[in-house]
């Protein structure tokens, strides 16, 4: 089976879905405010999630271990971020074809904050272990046959007074195509330059940090859905619990919706 057509099965049966809250949009926006302007910062943590949902999709149908690696200086944030499930799941590639794994990805990042913008370059890579498929050597970068898929977005970040996020962004390169001559979106040769925006609003109520957000897509894509709509809607809640006077917990939960592929997930965040 051609690589492009595995895409297109993969979108269909996990439908990479994203919890808005501990992506790597958001952990470099909390790098970023913890750093001083002109100063050299080094970040290393890991979060423990029951289920890894990103943008309103699930990636693994299972609890997940996410480390995260960074350094940051005059605006600039340059890291690394994983996901790595604790359970293996079986994916159908067809009617008869299936592969059993554990979903890993590894994605590298480069962004550049100016006062309430972000500008950000992501590199994901999660590719399915068939040896049958090409591209599965993490230095493939040709764009027909790479497991590599670059994204370009811009964070809008408002300021305390109006705590308001707005976030968009496109696949530029590598492993989103769009159509083929049936009309399956990722089985083609083209890139499709997958689009998402989302719009969130980060208030607080009694030390709990509350983010609703609203996210969707304006045209179909392997990557989010076949058709433009809602993806991402719901609600996140935060709270750090302390554990001395100078350390604590950050844990959070957040209750995603996703009306493109009619599904709900309730998601439990630890931060370490």
């Amino acid at each position: 089976m051609k690589k492009r057509k595995l895409f297109y099965y993969l979108a269909l049966t996990i439908l990479w879905p994203a919890i808005p809250g501990f992506s790597q949009e958001e952990q470099i926006l909390q790098d970023e405010e913890k750093a001083s302007p002109g100063k050299v910062t080094l970040n290393v943590g890991a979060d423990l999630v029951s289920r890894y949902i990103w943008r309103g999709i699930d990636f693994g149908n299972s609890a997940a271990i996410q480390p995260t690696l960074s350094v940051d200086a005059f605006g600039f944030s340059l890291g690394a971020w994983g996901s790595y499930a604790f359970s293996r799941h079986t994916l159908w590639l067809n009617d008869t074809a299936s592969v059993d794994y554990s979903y890993t990805e590894i994605d590298l990042f480069l962004s550049y904050t100016y006062k309430y913008f972000t500008l950000m370059l992501v590199d994901y890579y999660a590719p399915i272990p068939v040896d049958t498929l090409p591209g599965i050597n993490y230095f493939n970068w040709n764009n027909r046959s790479t497991w590599h898929t670059l994204e370009v977005s811009l964070i809008l970040n408002g300021p305390d007074r109006f705590p308001i996020q707005f976030l968009a962004a496109t696949l530029v390169y590598g492993a989103d195509k769009g159509k083929d001559s049936t009309g399956a979106y990722g089985a083609g040769t083209q890139n499709n330059y997958s689009t998402y925006f989302e719009l969130s609003y980060l208030f607080t109520v009694r030390g709990f940090g509350i983010r609703p957000f609203i996210g969707g897509i304006p045209f179909g894509s392997s990557w989010y859905g076949s058709s433009a709509g809602i993806n991402n809607l719901g609600i996140t809640v935060r709270k750090e619990i302390p554990v001395s006077k100078k350390f604590s917990i950050p844990v959070q939960s957040s209750l995603v919706f996703n009306p493109l592929s009619k599904k709900a997930f309730l998601v439990f965040t630890l931060s370490l």
